[in-house]
């Protein structure tokens, strides 16, 4: 386990001392600590990149786009596990059958389909792709996850007068407290990261993400390492804490329901 630990943080220690370093220092030791700690990549990355701009795009892309892919996909889960039948399986099997479909063989009518309703170059459109591309998963857990709530507990609301959506928001939502953890987590971190999507949805300066901001550092011909390091450091930096402050919520999620009471 130290092993395999030491293996996975080999390329965070490359990324963050390499951005404290210069470009000489970069190619001549490229493991070796900095000579000299030094602020400048930052700074520069800072102005070049314009970087709270597409700091603060990628916070609104990644927390609309979780926060619309777990109302969707709960409020789906819910009304599929709750109304069992063929039309439910059908809708449920059609939607679980995304998963496996590589997005690479979707990105050509995708990019069309997006130009012909607008959404090319837009946050709101490359949200809503985001809901279409993360809701298959969400549901599934979801779906799995419902089941093992008792139907007892709507029933008694029901009784003393909650409607649907009162049950669902005042009963079960905070039973799926942590699902919807684990759920978020996940998907910020997929959407915090992703390059491919924006890459293919968003040229335009005022909408680019972090990752996609980052990719001016590495040309055909130069890459200007020092610089790329430092962006890809300020990049993880606040996904790192997120996962850290939220990972005990991912064991819960996993782990509940497992034993019954």
């Amino acid at each position: 386990m130290i092993a395999l630990a030491l293996m996975f943080f080999f390329p965070l220690y490359m990324t963050f001392i390499n951005g404290f370093k210069s470009y000489n220092e970069v190619v001549t030791s490229v493991v070796a600590l900095p000579e000299v700690f030094q602020l400048e990549n930052f700074i520069t990355v800072w102005k070049q990149l314009q970087f709270f701009g597409v700091f603060m795009n990628s916070i609104i892309i990644t927390v609309v786009s979780v926060a619309g892919t777990l109302l969707i996909s709960s409020m789906a889960a819910y009304q599929l596990v709750r109304r069992p039948g063929r039309v439910s399986n059908v809708i449920f099997l059609s939607i679980l059958a995304s998963l496996i479909i590589p997005f690479q063989t979707l990105m050509v009518p995708l990019v069309k389909v997006a130009k012909d309703l607008g959404f090319i170059n837009s946050l709101h459109g490359i949200i809503i792709m985001y809901w279409g591309f993360g809701v298959p998963l969400a549901l599934f857990l979801y779906h799995g996850f419902i089941k093992g709530i008792p139907r007892e507990l709507e029933e008694a609301a029901h009784i003393d007068g909650c409607g649907t959506f009162g049950v669902f928001f005042k009963i079960l939502l905070p039973l799926l407290k942590p699902i919807t953890t684990t759920i978020a987590i996940l998907h910020s971190l997929w959407i915090w990261n992703d390059f491919l999507l924006p890459l293919i949805t968003l040229s335009s300066n005022s909408t680019r993400t972090i990752p996609l901001a980052a990719n001016i550092y590495f040309g055909q011909y130069t890459n200007e390492w020092h610089l790329a390091m430092a962006a890809l450091t300020m990049a993880v930096v606040p996904i790192i804490l997120f996962f850290l402050f939220m990972q005990r919520y991912i064991i819960q999620g996993i782990t509940a329901g497992a034993v019954k009471g």
